[in-house]
């Protein structure tokens, strides 16, 4: 990558354009000509450093429920066993991570009607897991991955429910009405956005609309808060950012606000969350933090210490990554896993 490939990856990963020629625009801004970003973006996606373009929505209010799962395995059965979670839909993020007893960490997410917990012990008991948790989101602090390309360090923003909003920070687990137009559109805007000239056409007309109707409803989406922008999301070992770190904190539980905001406002943390605890996990407080060596992510461990006085801690890195995309809604896919791998558990209607 040169000086160019990496302004644009960090131009893609902020909001993205949209309007109906968002390469010209970006090439405009850049001093490129569009064809030339068109070519650069598909090398980049070529060699995966790009995984995809598309919209970033709320899971929780489209009314899906969604989970942050931990299982313990023995070594040997670990990678199987990640395998087949990843055949989930739902499953988004599913890492092997060292530093704790629990070596398999990942998101999973299923519809209305489905049962999480049950999916999710169906999941434990099919891979043999030593052992599970469930650990929902009990608060947002922080959702928003930003890599600076450029100066190769982390540059996340801010982009949670909770923050200075206090609408937001209220209604963040509130199940938004959505009617089956509007789930068409989400089905198109969630897909990878192709790498031609006017890339919003193919979605407008297969919607039936053009494209200053789809803005519109983009726009719409926003203020409704199910949908949080247009953004590129990268592959970060590809990208330069190789040590990949989840600390987590014990705060005193008359801490937790004022703890959660510092982590939250450190650019290197990506995801700042608190979760339940448990009799073998005291962790309340979950942060994400990316940095091109194991080392930058300790001085952010150690930065972060510091900044809040909270020593207890610990740091699970991750040691594969078996999958990683972005949540897809109102697909088939979800009702076909559960018919063909478990048909009387994961149902609640």
């Amino acid at each position: 990558m040169d000086i160019i490939d990496r302004k644009l990856l960090n131009k893609i990963q902020a909001p993205f354009p949209m309007v109906d020629q968002p390469f010209k625009e970006l090439g405009e801004e850049a001093g490129i000509s569009e064809q030339e970003v068109l070519g650069r973006l598909g090398e980049l996606k070529r060699t995966n450093v790009l995984r995809q373009i598309s919209a970033i929505f709320d899971t929780r209010r489209l009314g899906f429920k969604t989970t942050l799962v931990a299982m313990a395995y023995e070594p040997e059965k670990l990678h199987k066993a990640a395998l087949e979670i990843n055949k989930h839909p739902g499953v988004s993020h599913n890492y092997a991570r060292e530093g704790s007893y629990y070596n398999l960490w990942f998101t999973l997410a299923v519809p209305p009607n489905h049962d999480l917990e049950a999916t999710a012990k169906y999941m434990a008991n099919k891979t043999g897991a030593l052992e599970q948790r469930i650990m929902p989101t009990k608060r947002f602090f922080k959702i928003g991955v930003n890599f600076d390309m450029v100066k190769q360090k982390g540059s996340s923003y801010n982009f949670s429910p909770d923050g200075f909003d206090k609408e937001a920070a209220d209604s963040w687990n509130t199940v938004v009405e959505i009617t089956e137009a509007e789930k068409n559109a989400i089905r198109g805007m969630q897909e990878d956005l192709a790498l031609i000239p006017r890339p919003y056409d193919p979605i407008a007309q297969e919607l039936g609309m053009t494209t200053s109707e789809l803005f519109a409803l983009a726009k719409d989406f926003q203020e409704r808060r199910i949908m949080r922008r247009y953004s590129a999301v990268l592959h970060h070992r590809r990208s330069g950012f190789k040590a990949n770190a989840m600390i987590v904190w014990q705060v005193p539980e008359e801490r937790s606000e004022e703890v959660g905001m510092m982590m939250a406002g450190h650019d290197a943390v990506t995801h700042c969350y608190e979760r339940p605890t448990f009799p073998d996990w005291p962790y309340t407080h979950f942060t994400m933090v990316h940095a091109t060596t194991p080392e930058g992510c300790e001085e952010i461990n150690e930065e972060i210490s510091k900044a809040t006085g909270i020593t207890e801690r610990l740091t699970l890195y991750s040691t594969r990554e078996y999958k990683k995309t972005r949540v897809r809604y109102f697909v088939p896919d979800y009702d076909e896993y559960q018919q063909s791998e478990n048909p009387d558990a994961v149902t609640t209607a």
